[in-house]
């Protein structure tokens, strides 16, 4: 998950290209986006401190082994990337720690910009919960502009980072990262 280096911040209008970009390389119509330009499917106009990367993290959720040829076709220095300035990067479910159920919470961004293909987006808390366990500074920044946007409630959040499965310290780590964000 990079952050831009002279690309093209991924939009909602580019996260519906990538869907769709993505849906015809893959074969699937249903393409999980888990990375930090999910929060374009609950807020198509997020806070631009949320959208510093050129890249969306993304498979196919019928066929999760083809995310290989989704990056392979218009990952990072692609033709595609390189004519418009962002790119889809291949995930996996196992690309972050996320909360229990989330795959439940997934947000739909179909409309005709997808023509037909479904991304299924994670839900903002889900997505600002896994970012805090991964307890990286740019995930931190990530989670402030979320929290300070109030785009996520901080109780919601904290239920959350609570039904991850990783060891109890860096839960609690998460969760105290999350508290010390809003003062």
């Amino acid at each position: 998950m990079g952050e831009r280096r002279g690309g093209t911040a991924v939009n909602r209008a580019a996260l519906e290209h990538i869907i769709r970009a993505a849906a015809v390389i893959s074969g699937d119509d249903e393409i999980i986006v888990i990375g930090s330009q999910a929060v374009l499917g609950s807020f198509p106009n997020a806070p631009a401190a949320m959208l510093l990367s050129d890249e969306a993290d993304v498979y196919p959720k019928n066929f999760p082994e083809r995310a290989d040829l989704i990056e392979g076709s218009i990952g990072e220095l692609s033709p595609f990337h390189m004519t418009f300035g962002y790119y889809a990067e291949g995930a996996s479910e196992q690309t972050a720690s996320l909360p229990v159920g989330w795959q439940e919470r997934l947000v739909r961004v179909q409309n005709p910009n997808t023509r037909g293909a479904t991304g299924l987006c994670l839900d903002v808390h889900d997505l600002v919960a896994a970012k805090l366990v991964a307890g990286r500074e740019k995930d931190s920044a990530y989670a402030a502009a979320a929290l300070g946007a109030k785009l996520v409630d901080l109780n919601v959040l904290l239920d959350r980072i609570a039904t991850i499965n990783v060891d109890d310290r860096l839960r609690q780590a998460a969760s105290e990262r999350a508290q010390s964000l809003v003062g």
